[in-house]
């Protein structure tokens, strides 16, 4: 009795490969920038973690700034995930929007949300970049929109007042995570002032 030949395996391909690197470099970097900060970390020690080459890093991302700014956006858009969840679990869009923008500020106090997104990539690049910014004020202009449309809030410019929003609880989120503040003290502070603010918004 003939038995059928075992399937062959699967070559990887060279795309595969360099996703895998790509992957590999991120996960390295985001534990290294979190434990030891952007500035004291070296790239050789990070690249030896993760058994490559400054090559590498430089071939795929073009520099250390390249490689933080990945790092970063992997971060956000897991950040955008937790809030679009804390959006969904509310009773109504107006506690879904109210308990998205609390959930932005408490995440301050999150050890590596504090240290990549709200310390490194301000000294670095002097805010958060352009691409996260987009992606958090697309989701805040979308759900004031409908809120607009519901009557649940006064008439408005969605799109004028999720930039406003975005850079009140941005900044916010940035003075929270100052190293030398009282930081659990300054999320109460920052969450009564938005509560404050975002109730001036009700219909």
């Amino acid at each position: 009795m003939s038995r059928d030949p075992l399937p062959k395996p699967q070559r990887r391909t060279r795309a595969d490969m360099a996703e895998e690197t790509r992957a590999k470099l991120v996960a390295t970097a985001r534990r290294a920038f979190a434990e030891q900060g952007y500035a004291q970390t070296s790239m050789d020690d990070f690249t030896s973690e993760a058994g490559l080459t400054r090559g590498a890093l430089y071939h795929h991302f073009g520099s250390k700034q390249g490689l933080l700014v990945a790092v970063i956006e992997q971060i956000e858009a897991e950040v955008g995930l937790r809030l679009d969840a804390v959006s969904a679990a509310a009773p109504n869009l107006w506690e879904g929007f109210r308990s998205r923008c609390r959930t932005y500020l408490e995440l301050a106090l999150e050890p590596e949300i504090r240290r990549v997104i709200l310390q490194d990539a301000r000294a670095v690049f002097g805010d958060v970049p352009q691409a996260a910014q987009s992606v958090g004020i697309s989701a805040l202009q979308a759900a004031l929109q409908r809120m607009v449309d519901e009557q649940t809030i006064r008439p408005l410019h969605a799109g004028a007042m999720a930039r406003m929003l975005y850079g009140v609880v941005t900044e916010a989120s940035f003075w929270i995570a100052e190293p030398d503040g009282d930081q659990p003290e300054r999320l109460a502070q920052a969450l009564a002032g938005l509560d404050r603010l975002l109730s001036g918004l009700l219909a």
